[in-house]
C-alpha cells in the first residue's frame, strides 16, 4: 500500500515587475537563481538531496533557450549533482511543473523536487502570434490550419470571441480590472505578500541599488473616465482593453515539493497537500474554456464540489477568464481572486503557475481556511487545475 503523501513545505516569489520595468536588467536565469537560492535558504533543505528541479518557461528562446532550468540552478550555487529540466504549458507553465513534481513525489520515484517558474517578458521577444494584428507564428503548420480553416487566432482576438459569447460586456470587464488592482493594492498595504517575497536589486550587478520589494504593475488609484477611454486592442469597438487584460512582466517562483515522511524526518512542517491536479482541452479558437473542464474533472478526482473550496485562484490572463469561471460555478465574489490577479499584478508567462499558488498557499494559511482550487488557460485550449488542502 503507498502511504506516501507529497506535500508543500517552502514557496516564494520574486515581485513582480513590468515590462522595460525594475527587473528588466535581470537575465532569467539569474532571477530564477535568486528564486531558487532563496527558497532552499528558508526551508533548510539540504541542496543535495533535491532529485529535480522542474521549471517552466514559455518563451524558450534566446536568454530563455538550453534547458534554462539547469542553468538556473548553476546560477544559484546549487551543487552541481541537482539535475533540472524546464517545461512548456504556455501560461500554465509553473503550475504544470507543481502538477509534475507532485507526481513524482507521490509515486515514490522521487523525494525531494522543486517546481517553479520563469520569464523575463523584457529581455525575451514577443513571439509574431501574441501581437496585435500580426500574423499567426510558425508553430502552426498547415495541416492544423487547414483543420480549423484559418479561424485559429491570438490570445487577445479569442478574448473577443469569450466576451461576445458569454455577454462580458466592456463596462463588466473595466470593473473587474478595477476591482483587481483594488484588491492587490489592499493586500500589499496589508503586508499580505511580504513572507514569500524575494526582494531584488533593480541593478543585479549593484547590491547598492535600489530594491523592489513589491509588485510594481499594481495601481492604487484609477481614473474610470481614463479607463473607459481606452482603445480597444484586438477589435474595433471590442470589449478587450489594457485596463482588463494581464499586464506583460518579469517574475520567478518557486515551491519544494517534498514526500511527508522526508519533511517529517527532516524537521520540516508540511503546510499543504495535493488532493488532485488535472489538465484539460477544448476549443483551440475561443481557447480558454478548457478551464471548466480541468476544474470539473480535479473536483471529481477529489471528491468534492464548489461548495467545499474556501478560496479561488483563476488567472487574470484576460478579466473574462475568471468571470466565465465565476459564472459557470456560481463563485461568490468573496471567494474568487480575493488579493487581486495578473490584471494588477502582472503575468510573467511561465512562472504566474508559481506564484499564484505561493499567493493561494499563504492566504489560505492567514484565515486559518482548509482548501484551495487554482486554474489556469493556456494558448491553444487547454487548461491545468491544481486543488491543496492545507495540512
Amino acid at each position: 500500500m503507498n502511504t506516501r503523501e507529497a506535500v508543500i513545505v517552502g514557496a516564494v516569489r520574486t515581485p513582480v515587475g513590468r515590462r522595460g520595468g525594475a527587473l528588466s536588467a535581470w537575465h532569467p536565469v539569474d532571477l530564477m537563481g535568486e528564486t531558487l537560492a532563496a527558497l532552499v535558504e528558508r526551508t533548510g533543505v539540504a541542496p543535495a538531496d533535491i532529485d529535480d528541479v522542474i521549471v517552466g518557461a514559455v518563451l524558450q528562446h534566446e536568454a530563455q533557450s538550453g534547458n534554462l532550468g539547469r542553468h538556473a540552478v548553476l546560477a544559484a550555487g546549487l551543487p552541481e549533482s541537482v539535475p533540472a529540466v524546464t517545461i512548456d504549458r504556455q501560461c500554465g507553465s509553473g503550475l504544470q511543473a507543481v502538477s509534475f513534481a507532485a507526481q513524482a513525489v507521490a509515486s515514490g520515484a522521487q523525494d525531494v523536487v522543486v517546481a517553479a517558474g520563469v520569464e523575463s517578458m523584457s529581455q525575451i521577444p514577443m513571439p509574431p502570434a501574441m501581437v496585435p494584428g500580426a500574423p499567426l507564428g510558425p508553430q502552426y503548420s498547415p495541416r492544423e490550419l487547414a483543420r480549423y480553416d484559418g479561424g485559429l487566432m491570438a490570445q487577445g482576438a479569442s478574448s473577443e470571441l469569450l466576451n461576445s459569447r458569454y455577454g462580458f460586456t466592456r463596462e463588466a470587464l473595466d470593473a473587474f480590472g478595477v476591482r483587481s488592482h483594488e484588491r492587490a493594492a489592499a493586500a500589499t498595504a496589508a503586508g499580505k505578500f511580504t513572507a514569500q517575497t524575494v526582494p531584488l536589486h533593480v541593478d543585479p550587478a549593484d547590491p547598492s541599488s535600489p530594491v523592489l520589494d513589491r509588485d510594481e504593475g499594481i495601481r492604487e488609484s484609477q481614473d474610470p473616465a481614463k479607463i473607459a477611454a481606452l482603445k480597444t486592442v484586438f477589435a474595433e469597438n471590442g470589449t478587450t482593453t489594457a485596463a482588463n487584460s494581464s499586464q506583460l512582466a518579469d517574475g520567478a517562483g518557486a515551491l519544494l515539493i517534498v514526500d511527508r515522511a522526508y519533511a517529517e524526518s527532516h524537521g520540516m512542517t508540511p503546510r499543504a497537500r495535493f488532493l488532485a491536479t488535472s489538465v484539460a482541452a477544448a476549443d483551440p479558437i475561443i481557447q480558454f474554456t478548457a478551464i471548466l473542464d480541468a476544474s470539473e474533472k480535479a473536483l471529481t478526482r477529489a471528491g468534492l464540489t464548489v461548495d467545499d473550496i474556501d478560496l479561488f485562484e483563476v488567472n487574470e490572463a484576460f478579466a473574462g477568464v475568471p468571470m466565465l469561471f465565476a459564472q459557470h460555478f456560481g463563485i461568490d465574489d468573496d471567494k474568487l481572486n480575493v488579493n487581486g490577479g495578473s490584471v494588477a499584478v502582472g503575468h510573467p508567462l511561465g512562472s504566474t503557475g508559481a506564484r499564484m499558488l505561493t499567493d493561494l498557499l499563504h492566504e489560505l494559511e492567514r484565515r486559518g481556511a482548509r482548501r484551495g482550487l487554482l486554474t489556469i488557460c493556456e494558448a491553444t485550449g487547454t487548461a491545468n487545475t491544481t486543488i491543496i488542502e492545507l495540512v
